[in-house]
């Protein structure tokens, strides 16, 4: 699907589109998260709210300005929509996005405010992403799809070769995963330039998507969708972002909804940082207990998206 040199030349690409984000130190907790040593790589403090700027920018610099002549339509939970939206601000053309039942109205409000217009079908991203390929054909739009697609992989992977430089010899990588996009990303840069860090991907309970497909060896699509958290809630990934995942996650932990609005509210607490539930999830594994560093073991953390959720 990507290579490290596809990832090297987004880079090169969205760099004066994006914000390089920073990685810091979580230090002076009252309540620490974990007796490892951990980083934050903030990329709520992205442009959008959310690390999704990076693939949708990649995505538009990588398209014709022609097919985005009936402009561009996408599905999401929030953020992947959010940051269209906005490479569409950039690109002047319009944008519809399909949110399911479930999105935030602070989403909402954001995408309105980039100038989207916005549909809301269904009570999963699955069925507002059907809905939203239909919209896009019937219009002649361009479909930006949030994780299977090449161009917005490569964007997200971009997260991997920032961290490496800011931060050496980290041992252990925690990941979101929704549809899988940033996980396959990021984990194609690590698996090329620290193959002895392990992976570890983290998924609600109420949609394991990639968890099942590991087990059961191919892509399978779940018979329901529970999660509460709409960023995270897909019910089947890509072929090709599994093909990637299976060969470069060491492990998927699954965590509750509450940890992740309780993490949420944790690093509001700590950190100062207001995250969303899916921007939380790498705090949530680690002060659940899904996910057990060794003391003093240099763990390096996405809170990829911002909300207000934390602030509660």
């Amino acid at each position: 699907m990507i290579s490290l040199e596809d990832v090297r030349a987004a880079a090169a690409r969205i760099a004066p589109h994006i914000r390089r984000t920073p990685v810091v130190a979580v230090t002076q907790a009252l309540r620490p998260a974990t007796n490892a040593q951990l980083w934050l790589k903030l990329e709520c403090l992205q442009a959008s709210g959310s690390f999704k700027a990076r693939g949708a920018m990649n995505r538009l610099l990588t398209t014709e300005p022609a097919a985005m002549a009936h402009g561009i339509v996408t599905a999401s939970g929030g953020n992947h929509g959010v940051a269209t939206a906005r490479a569409s601000h950039i690109a002047r053309v319009p944008t519809t996005v399909f949110v399911p039942e479930g999105a935030s109205a602070l989403k909402r409000a954001k995408l309105a405010e980039w100038g989207a217009d916005v549909h809301t079908v269904g009570a999963l991203w699955d069925e507002a992403d059907k809905a939203a390929r239909a919209f896009a054909a019937e219009r002649g739009a361009v479909y930006f799809h949030p994780f299977a697609d090449s161009a917005v992989v490569a964007g997200q992977g971009t997260i991997a070769l920032e961290i490496l430089e800011d931060l050496r010899d980290v041992s252990l990588f925690l990941i979101a995963i929704g549809g899988g996009g940033l996980a396959a990303g990021m984990s194609t840069v690590l698996r090329a330039l620290a193959p002895s860090a392990r992976i570890v991907g983290i998924e609600p309970v109420g949609s394991p998507t990639l968890h099942a497909s590991l087990v059961a060896g191919h892509v399978v699509t779940l018979p329901r969708v529970t999660t509460k958290v709409p960023t995270m809630a897909c019910g089947r990934t890509d072929e090709r972002v599994y093909s990637i995942l299976s060969n470069t996650l060491d492990e998927i932990v699954l965590i509750e909804d509450a940890d992740m609005f309780d993490a949420a509210r944790w690093l509001w607490f700590e950190m100062g940082l207001a995250a969303d539930p899916s921007g939380a999830a790498a705090v949530a594994a680690l002060r659940c207990g899904a996910v057990r560093p060794l003391p003093g073991e240099r763990v390096c953390g996405l809170v990829c998206g911002a909300g207000a959720e934390g602030m509660a």
